[in-house]
């Protein structure tokens, strides 16, 4: 499957019911050289628009969002390691969090790229 966008700048990659979320490659330029990923819990519930993230850059502190309904399954570890990872890789490498997926029917409400694309032209 293709992957689907937010207005916050997470990407979403579904398959089956997991869902990897990840910044965009947009949101890792604007915030330029990021220092730190304060990871979710693996475990937590977490409903779709809840902040489960932060990430810092030597810019500004950003927060991430749930972009869907799901139970955090996994994080990104190498992230604590070396955060920069983002910079290089945001929407391959750079994942912060995978989470079973509790209502799949929210990803149409998702962007796809080319939506999303636009979307950042009317930023």
């Amino acid at each position: 499957m293709n992957k689907k966008y937010t207005k916050e700048h997470e990407w979403v990659e579904v398959v089956n019911d997991i869902a990897t979320v990840g910044i965009t490659n947009h949101a890792q330029e604007s915030l330029g050289d990021i220092v730190f990923v304060e990871l979710p819990e693996i475990g937590k519930s977490v409903k779709s628009g809840n902040e489960i993230s932060v990430i810092e850059s030597v810019k500004a502190a950003s927060d991430i969002y749930s972009p869907i309904d799901g139970e955090i399954i996994e994080i990104n570890n190498d992230l604590t390691k070396d955060a920069s990872v983002i910079n290089q890789d945001a929407e391959n490498e750079g994942w912060i969090f995978k989470l079973k997926i509790s209502d799949s029917s929210q990803i149409n409400s998702l962007m796809s790229l080319e939506e999303y694309n636009d979307f950042l032209k009317n930023e």
